[in-house]
């Protein structure tokens, strides 16, 4: 088969990651960060205040509430997520070590992404799990992402709650299908986006096949979180 010239579509997909890389993945400051040293103090004082009458000043030693509501202290691995026979069947021709994408603070966000082009048909996948400082502030960011997207449904016995949407693009007269994937676990979310083009007649692949892709491929990232339950 003769060789074929990377596509611009391609090119452009590949500048998300860039621009993702550079900007030191935002979110680790947004609603799924840590709570602020400020906030931490102001609980342990609020216990103090509360237990000033014990005189053996046990009541300090005790735990916040939102420390003991944490279950996940830091993501786990990405790139060791999924299966390589799932990695195989996603991403033909795609190394399945994957590459891990840089993070400002890969205790809180972690991301792998593979890609290849197996002839002239091309898929990118992407797993990442964001840790939140409680199960709370992990489910509003949920429910706002969610509202976000549209025309997408729940993915049943996925977590503790999960939606999928699927997307068309066109560029260039190329086709491009995306899938995405939101599942939330105690304190952790965990976001898969599936894509995929064929660069010979500028088709992309059928809706159900990039969705449920994008659900299998979540389905074993959830796994893996889940053995890390504690």
């Amino acid at each position: 088969m003769r060789s074929l010239p990377l596509p611009l579509a391609l090119t452009a997909r590949l500048s998300p990651v860039a621009v993702l890389a550079c900007a030191g993945w935002a979110l680790a400051s947004g609603p799924a960060a840590p709570p602020a040293a400020g906030h931490g103090t102001a609980q342990n004082t609020s216990a103090g205040t509360a237990g000033s009458a014990d005189s053996s000043g046990s009541s300090a030693a005790a735990p916040s509430a939102a420390s003991a509501a944490k279950t996940y202290s830091a993501a786990p691995a990405p790139c060791a997520s999924l299966p390589s026979a799932t990695l195989k069947s996603l991403v033909p021709g795609a190394k399945t070590a994957g590459q891990e994408i840089p993070s400002t603070d890969t205790t809180l966000r972690r991301t792998c992404s593979w890609n290849a082009l197996h002839g002239y048909d091309y898929r990118w996948l992407d797993v990442s799990f964001e840790i939140g400082a409680s199960d709370a502030e992990v489910r509003k960011e949920y429910e706002q992402r969610v509202a976000e997207k549209s025309g997408g449904g729940a993915v049943p016995g996925l977590g503790d709650g999960a939606y999928s949407v699927v997307n068309l693009t066109t560029e260039d007269k190329q086709q491009t299908r995306e899938g995405v994937v939101l599942a939330r676990v105690a304190n952790a979310l965990v976001v898969v986006t599936y894509s995929g083009s064929d660069f010979e007649n500028k088709k992309a692949p059928a809706t159900d096949e990039i969705n449920k892709g994008a659900i299998k491929a979540a389905k074993s990232a959830v796994a893996t979180l889940g053995g890390g339950r504690g």
